[in-house]
């Protein structure tokens, strides 16, 4: 059942058309098969799996029904899976083993999932490509030269080979939907909260932790298409107890459930990052298809928080939030450079050093400067139902293995700053915003574009019901040229 959706999948499974096993084994047999030049499933737990299979027929026979009763797939690396490493990409750790599920897994598996394997990401989830030093790297099922996106990169690039039908990541800088630009799928960041993070834990972290209090990180469901999107965030959402497997979040209603009836606003201009002609020659594209199908488009509002205060908030928060997760020494020398050299405004990396050890105090205000920024949301929102804007300003970039500070993003006679590719990631995170990614189709290279959703606070239905419809309207997943034949 190659590149098939969640619903055919369980319809097959549920009419016997197909075992739990056999679907098992097709999904191992395409990552034997592919995953030799992708490198996306580089943690592999496939006899236990099977074992799960033969359990899932079993169940299937009674007459169990489950939410994801014998559907196989994959998690990110960085979730705990008992019996299972999870490095983050850290060298010397690959010898640790989980005890415990992380809750999203708990969840996955009580709801029938049968997880038989980990997918790969950036060390320390710390980069948009997915390469790290335990497990190699990944690359896009586009175009082996190219990154996945990161840091659920492997994630992505398992659903784009036809590995599985769903993934779940985690995302607090793009981590979900950078990936899932890049490779053509879909990807949901839930609001702030929603989904559980305990056992979402570098190594070194007590295993149950949710890893230094979780500011702005969220874990969300991957998939070949919207609808899938929603099925899976039933099943992981919910209180932060792993017993309430079966509770079904009482969130709002989809605002609406017709695409014609959503008012959007697009973005294409941001004052800190230029748009490649590609991606916003797509976007326009997409732009004018809605207006002709009597979608309520704006192009502009004063209602709009300012993206540059976004993006300066942003990069306070983010930076203090890794810096308290460094290692000690690696700390103490940020804190010296930073103390040798005075912030500028102007300059990118001496604003993100100090922000790096940003004291108490500065994180204060960065958070007080939030909580206003939130507000400005909640006006905005009365008028519109969702922000449309880019994930990236280019399609999937070539793998780069130059320090981080040193990379540079060109395109369009422009070169930018790797780090800067983030503007567009930070307004759904600084105020913990639900963001769908959805695929608009190949650009004028080839390559996959996507672009995200953004809506209300605790309104996950809507960014995800707009997806679904723009999917049933326009198309959506379209399956790599490498596996066409």
């Amino acid at each position: 059942m190659e590149f098939q959706n969640l619903a055919a999948m369980q319809a097959a499974l549920r009419e016997r058309r197909i075992s739990a096993r056999e679907l098992l084994e097709e999904a191992l047999a395409r990552v034997q098969l592919r995953d030799v030049e992708l490198h996306a499933v580089v943690v592999r737990d496939f006899e236990r799996a099977r074992a799960a299979a033969d359990a899932a027929d079993a169940a299937l026979a009674r007459g169990d029904t489950g939410a994801l009763l014998g559907i196989p797939m994959t998690v990110k690396e960085s979730f705990h899976v008992a019996g299972l490493p999870t490095t983050w990409g850290v060298p010397g750790t690959s010898q640790l083993r989980a005890r415990f599920d992380a809750v999203v897994v708990a969840r996955l598996k009580a709801a029938g999932a049968i997880v038989f394997g980990k997918t790969n990401v950036s060390t320390h989830l710390g980069d948009w490509q997915s390469v790290n030093a335990v497990y190699g790297r990944t690359c896009n099922p586009w175009d082996l030269a190219r990154t996945p996106g990161g840091s659920s990169g492997g994630a992505a690039a398992a659903l784009a080979a036809g590995f599985v039908p769903l993934e779940v990541g985690s995302d607090i800088a793009g981590s979900l939907r950078i990936p899932a630009h890049c490779c053509g799928v879909y990807a949901h960041k839930p609001s702030y909260g929603l989904v559980p993070m305990r056992g979402h834990a570098p190594p070194g972290v007590p295993e149950l932790s949710i890893g230094a209090d979780n500011d702005l990180a969220v874990a969300g469901p991957m998939a070949r298409s919207a609808r899938d999107l929603a099925h899976a965030l039933d099943v992981i959402a919910g209180p932060d107890d792993a017993q309430a497997i079966a509770y079904r979040l009482d969130l709002p209603r989809a605002r609406h459930e017709r695409l014609e009836d959503f008012r959007v606003l697009v973005l294409t201009e941001h004052p800190r990052l230029p748009l490649s002609s590609e991606v916003s020659g797509a976007i326009e594209g997409f732009t004018q298809r809605l207006a002709s199908d009597g979608c309520k488009v704006k192009t502009s509002s004063e209602l709009l928080p300012d993206l540059g205060a976004l993006g300066d908030t942003f990069t306070e928060l983010l930076m203090s939030f890794l810096g308290a997760t460094f290692p000690e020494a690696a700390y103490r020398a940020v804190q010296a450079r930073a103390a040798r050299n005075p912030r500028v405004a102007e300059d990118e990396n001496s604003v993100r050093n100090h922000a790096l050890v940003a004291s108490h105090r500065a994180w204060f205000l960065a958070n007080r400067a939030r909580v206003a920024l939130a507000h400005q949301w909640r006006l905005f929102f009365r008028d519109f139902d969702l922000v449309l804007c880019p994930v990236l300003p280019t399609t999937a970039f070539p793998h780069d293995d130059a320090d981080m500070d040193k990379r540079r993003i060109s395109f369009d006679g422009k070169s930018i700053a790797y780090a800067s590719q983030a503007a567009w990631v930070g307004p759904a995170s600084v105020n913990g915003l639900p963001a769908t990614s959805l695929p608009i189709g190949p650009g004028a290279s080839g390559l996959p574009i996507g672009i995200q959703a953004i809506g209300p606070y605790l309104e996950d239905r809507t960014p995800i019901r707009f997806a679904q419809l723009a999917e049933h309207r326009y198309g959506g997943f379209i399956v790599p040229p490498r596996y066409l034949s």
